[in-house]
């Protein structure tokens, strides 16, 4: 894992490690020379009284620490750089990966939690590298230099101090099991709990409408408080690394103070090299400590690095075919030639699916929820792939062609318009990046939303809020099909497309709908047939089936159709709304069962 991490992420940053590295080492060097410069400084000043050295070794004093200073600085600034541009690279490469994964993993996966989790988990990676160059480069080095110059000073007192060694290890190895563990079941309850409170406050309206404040509470609460029992352990679990440190560092030091006060009562040695001693173990004791604990801070990154890879390595299930071609479409026809398809296999929703949109002409697709009419427009998107059959578009099968030169020919206007961070001169512009200001103004007259816009605080440059929160459902609608609009693509999808609109702007934007539509192939599903009345063609499902199509003349003229009793519950007039029960029961009762 650390190998495919450097190779990744640490080769790009190879000389700014080695200018980490130098400064740390440096760092380590003033270590073991604060602890040797006690022994001149005890000896030569104050046992001796050698006062011309005095001015040696008080600047000797002063360059350690300078270069200590400079070197921290360094070490830290760069590291921190370093750090940065890692984690810059990975929100990247996640993001990126999560663009190419197909909307089947998003129906399996929670945005909130996703998002915490990558979060938390991209943190860590950062910390990996950095912890483990301190560690080499910082910590094991200066240990060195201390080490030397303790046996260069006592060499029996520093050949009994390893005996700490064994014990330490066996701790730190110990520690480590359990916390690769812990740290997985943290990170997942925490993504859990910051994806429950995202999702409370996105739907703060249906919250506040429901009086479900109480139980929310409760269940955020239950989640916290998971969230702070694995803390807490995690905690218990890595700082049993302490006592153990500490316990052993006192028996040392205790023992290397005794055998000092003994030397010093029955030899005339200067005491130079034993304070020297001393200060170089008591220096010692924090890298010693740091690298016992890096081995198990490691180990958490680890477990974040883990996951983080177990994200990036989910390979798209739908992918472009191999060979794939660029789409050419040209008039726009639509073939479904006996499509299948089910979101589980044994459970189909669209069943030997055959019909055909002409080119240029609007098809109306009529039925009851569950029907499979956005179903229907999820396949031509290739958001998900037929099971069996085949949907054509100028009769190039595409699955046989790229979901992206596909996908730029399509323009999708929703039942759920949804706008993103940033304008609203930005939301229209997504249907098509270099489109001009005047273009992007002509589609909102289009889309019958110039007025409303132009009265916002910064008109087009007013920003939009999450997801829109600051205007209305028809609002946000009619920048969704500005959006559509200015796509330019010769097929345009509409799903449920002016559900949002009350009737007058719905009569403004079907007028503009209309407009746009000449000329392009376009799919409408709708349960209000002022659509459907003007459609060249109406297809009828039922239960994922073709039950009838024809024109709306044809379909009202047959007495007994699905069509014909959809439209006289609305009063012949194809204005009103349906009840979806309502046309459930309908389309039941041209299928000859009962709907219940």
């Amino acid at each position: 894992m650390l190998r495919r991490i450097y190779d990744e992420a640490g080769r790009g940053h190879l000389k700014s490690y080695w200018l980490a590295a130098f400064c740390l080492i440096a760092l380590a060097a003033t270590t073991g020379g604060a602890a040797w410069i006690m022994q001149p400084m005890i000896d030569d000043l104050f046992y001796k009284h050698q006062y011309d050295k005095v001015p040696w070794i008080c600047g000797a004093i002063i360059g350690i620490f300078l270069v200590r200073g400079l070197a921290t600085y360094g070490s830290a600034v760069t590291l921190a750089k370093i750090g940065n541009s890692i984690v810059a690279h990975y929100q990247k490469r996640v993001f990126g990966h999560l663009m190419k994964l197909g909307i089947d993993f998003y129906t399996e996966t929670r945005s909130g939690q996703l998002a915490a989790r990558i979060n938390e988990n991209v943190a860590g990676i950062r910390d990996l590298f950095s912890m483990t160059l301190k560690s080499v480069a910082g910590d094991l080095v200066a240990l060195i230099g201390l080490v030397t110059v303790m046996v260069y000073q006592a060499p029996f007192l520093a050949a009994s101090i390893f005996l700490i060694g064994p014990p330490l290890v066996w701790a730190v190895s110990y520690i480590m099991r359990r916390v690769r563990r812990v740290t997985r079941e943290s990170v997942e309850i925490n993504s859990h709990l910051i994806g429950a409170m995202q999702e409370s406050v996105q739907g703060i309206a249906v919250v506040k409408a429901f009086t479900m404040e109480e139980q929310l509470t409760r269940k955020i609460g239950d989640l916290v408080d998971r969230a702070e029992s694995r803390y807490n352990k995690i905690a218990r679990v890595s700082e049993r690394l302490a006592p153990v440190t500490e316990m052993l560092a006192g028996f040392a030091i205790a023992g290397v103070v005794a055998y000092s006060v003994y030397r010093s009562a029955y030899s005339s040695q200067p005491p130079g090299n034993i304070m020297s001693f001393i200060t170089a173990f008591m220096l010692a004791y924090d890298p010693v400590r740091r690298l016992a604990r890096t081995q198990v801070n490691v180990e958490r990154a680890m477990v974040n690095a883990r996951m983080i890879y177990e994200l990036l390595d989910i390979e798209p299930r739908q992918g472009d075919a191999e060979g794939a071609t660029e789409a050419r479409i040209e008039t726009g026809e639509i073939r479904f030639n006996n499509v299948t398809f089910g979101y589980t296999p044994d459970k189909p929703v669209i069943r030997n699916l055959t019909f055909t949109a002409a080119a240029g002409k609007t098809t109306a697709i009529v039925g009851a929820s569950g029907a499979g009419k956005s179903t229907l427009v999820a396949l031509l998107q290739r958001f998900h792939d037929v099971s069996d059959g085949t949907i054509e578009i100028d009769g190039q099968d595409i699955s046989k062609v790229t979901k992206q030169s596909l996908r730029q020919s399509i323009a999708f206007v929703s039942q759920q318009p949804y706008l993103f961070e940033g304008t609203i001169s930005d939301n229209i512009r997504y249907g098509r990046p270099d489109a001009s200001d005047s273009e992007i103004q002509f589609a909102a007259q289009q889309a019958a939303a110039d007025d409303f816009i132009r009265q916002q605080p910064q008109g087009y440059e007013t920003p939009v809020g999450e997801n829109g929160v600051t205007l209305s459902g028809g609002q946000r609608q009619r920048l969704s099909i500005a959006r559509a609009i200015i796509r330019q693509a010769p097929i345009l999808l509409l799903d449920e497309a002016t559900s949002a609109l009350d009737n007058e702007s719905e009569a403004r934007v079907q007028q503009a709908l209309t407009t746009i539509m000449r000329g392009r192939t376009t799919i409408v599903i709708a349960h209000r047939l002022s659509t459907v009345v003007n459609a060249d063609h109406i297809v009828v499902l039922e239960q994922g089936q073709l039950v009838e199509e024809g024109t709306h003349n044809e379909l009202v003229a047959r007495p007994n159709g699905a069509y014909a009793h959809f439209y006289n519950l609305q009063g012949g007039h194809g204005l009103g709304l349906v009840d979806d029960d309502a046309v459930e029961a309908i389309t039941n009762k041209a299928d000859g069962t009962t709907g219940g």
